[in-house]
Protein backbone atom coordinates (compact mmCIF):
# COMPACT_ATOMS: atom_id res chain seq x y z
CA UNK A 1 0.00 0.00 0.00
CA UNK A 2 1.17 3.51 -0.80
CA UNK A 3 -0.02 5.74 2.03
CA UNK A 4 0.60 9.00 0.19
CA UNK A 5 -1.54 8.04 -2.80
CA UNK A 6 -4.22 6.45 -0.61
CA UNK A 7 -4.34 9.46 1.76
CA UNK A 8 -4.51 11.86 -1.18
CA UNK A 9 -7.44 9.86 -2.57
CA UNK A 10 -9.17 10.10 0.80
CA UNK A 11 -8.58 13.87 1.01
CA UNK A 12 -9.81 14.46 -2.55
CA UNK A 13 -12.86 12.28 -1.82
CA UNK A 14 -13.72 14.23 1.34
CA UNK A 15 -13.27 17.49 -0.55
CA UNK A 16 -15.54 16.13 -3.30
CA UNK A 17 -18.26 15.38 -0.76
CA UNK A 18 -17.95 18.86 0.72
CA UNK A 19 -18.04 20.52 -2.72
CA UNK A 20 -20.98 18.34 -3.76
CA UNK A 21 -22.95 19.36 -0.69
CA UNK A 22 -21.99 23.00 -1.22
CA UNK A 23 -23.13 22.81 -4.84
CA UNK A 24 -26.43 21.15 -3.96
CA UNK A 25 -27.31 23.31 -0.97
CA UNK A 26 -25.21 26.47 -1.08
CA UNK A 27 -25.38 27.25 -4.78
CA UNK A 28 -28.90 26.05 -5.63
CA UNK A 29 -30.41 29.54 -5.31
CA UNK A 30 -27.42 31.34 -6.86
CA UNK A 31 -26.88 29.41 -10.10
CA UNK A 32 -29.15 28.32 -12.90
CA UNK A 33 -29.83 24.63 -13.58
CA UNK A 34 -27.17 24.37 -16.33
CA UNK A 35 -24.46 25.85 -14.10
CA UNK A 36 -25.43 23.47 -11.27
CA UNK A 37 -25.21 20.47 -13.63
CA UNK A 38 -21.80 21.70 -14.77
CA UNK A 39 -20.67 21.99 -11.15
CA UNK A 40 -21.96 18.46 -10.47
CA UNK A 41 -19.91 17.18 -13.42
CA UNK A 42 -16.77 18.50 -11.74
CA UNK A 43 -17.74 16.79 -8.48
CA UNK A 44 -18.47 13.47 -10.23
CA UNK A 45 -15.12 13.38 -11.98
CA UNK A 46 -13.34 14.40 -8.79
CA UNK A 47 -15.03 11.56 -6.92
CA UNK A 48 -14.35 8.99 -9.67
CA UNK A 49 -10.69 9.86 -9.57
CA UNK A 50 -10.55 9.95 -5.77
CA UNK A 51 -11.72 6.32 -5.93
CA UNK A 52 -9.11 5.65 -8.61
CA UNK A 53 -6.40 6.96 -6.27
CA UNK A 54 -7.71 4.81 -3.40
CA UNK A 55 -7.44 1.72 -5.59
CA UNK A 56 -4.06 2.76 -6.99
CA UNK A 57 -2.70 3.42 -3.51
CA UNK A 58 -4.10 0.19 -2.11
CA UNK A 59 -3.25 -2.23 -4.87
CA UNK A 60 -0.31 -4.57 -4.71
CA UNK A 61 -0.32 -5.15 -8.47
CA UNK A 62 2.19 -2.38 -9.05
CA UNK A 63 5.33 -1.35 -7.19
CA UNK A 64 5.34 2.18 -5.75
CA UNK A 65 7.70 3.36 -8.48
CA UNK A 66 5.14 2.49 -11.18
CA UNK A 67 2.36 4.28 -9.28
CA UNK A 68 4.12 7.65 -9.27
CA UNK A 69 3.39 8.84 -12.82
CA UNK A 70 -0.31 7.85 -12.81
CA UNK A 71 -0.67 9.52 -9.40
CA UNK A 72 0.74 12.82 -10.65
CA UNK A 73 -1.26 12.67 -13.89
CA UNK A 74 -4.52 12.02 -12.04
CA UNK A 75 -3.79 14.65 -9.38
CA UNK A 76 -2.98 17.34 -11.96
CA UNK A 77 -5.97 16.23 -14.05
CA UNK A 78 -8.36 16.58 -11.11
CA UNK A 79 -7.19 20.10 -10.38
CA UNK A 80 -7.17 21.27 -13.98
CA UNK A 81 -10.41 19.53 -14.98
CA UNK A 82 -12.68 19.59 -11.93
CA UNK A 83 -11.50 22.86 -10.43
CA UNK A 84 -11.70 24.72 -13.73
CA UNK A 85 -15.26 23.40 -14.06
CA UNK A 86 -16.07 24.69 -10.56
CA UNK A 87 -14.77 28.12 -11.50
CA UNK A 88 -16.53 28.13 -14.88
CA UNK A 89 -19.84 27.04 -13.32
CA UNK A 90 -19.68 29.81 -10.72
CA UNK A 91 -18.40 32.42 -13.18
CA UNK A 92 -21.49 34.62 -12.72
CA UNK A 93 -20.76 34.96 -8.99
CA UNK A 94 -17.34 36.55 -9.36
CA UNK A 95 -15.82 39.64 -10.92
CA UNK A 96 -13.24 37.55 -12.81
CA UNK A 97 -14.14 35.99 -16.14
CA UNK A 98 -13.03 32.38 -15.71
CA UNK A 99 -13.88 31.67 -19.34
CA UNK A 100 -10.43 33.06 -20.17
CA UNK A 101 -8.87 30.05 -18.41
CA UNK A 102 -11.38 27.53 -19.75
CA UNK A 103 -8.70 26.04 -22.01
CA UNK A 104 -7.27 24.14 -19.03
CA UNK A 105 -10.38 21.96 -18.72
CA UNK A 106 -9.59 19.74 -21.74
CA UNK A 107 -5.93 19.61 -20.70
CA UNK A 108 -7.08 18.28 -17.32
CA UNK A 109 -9.30 15.75 -19.07
CA UNK A 110 -6.37 14.60 -21.18
CA UNK A 111 -4.24 14.14 -18.06
CA UNK A 112 -7.00 12.04 -16.47
CA UNK A 113 -7.16 9.85 -19.57
CA UNK A 114 -3.37 9.49 -19.62
CA UNK A 115 -3.41 8.49 -15.94
CA UNK A 116 -5.75 5.62 -16.76
CA UNK A 117 -3.75 4.58 -19.81
CA UNK A 118 -0.41 4.63 -17.98
CA UNK A 119 -1.87 2.61 -15.11
CA UNK A 120 -3.35 0.07 -17.51
CA UNK A 121 -0.07 -0.20 -19.36
CA UNK A 122 1.91 -0.78 -16.15
CA UNK A 123 -0.56 -3.42 -14.96
CA UNK A 124 -0.51 -5.10 -18.38
CA UNK A 125 3.30 -5.25 -18.33
CA UNK A 126 3.52 -6.23 -14.66
CA UNK A 127 5.02 -9.59 -13.80
CA UNK A 128 2.75 -9.89 -10.75
CA UNK A 129 -0.37 -10.11 -12.93
CA UNK A 130 -1.14 -13.57 -14.33
CA UNK A 131 -1.40 -13.48 -18.07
Amino acid sequence: MNRTIFSTGMLIGVLGIILGAFGAHGLENLLDADALRTFETGVKYQMYHALFLLVLGGTGLLPSKKKRLPFYLILAGIFLFSFSIYFLATNTLTGFNFKTIGFVTPIGGLLLILGWIVTGYHVWKSESVKK
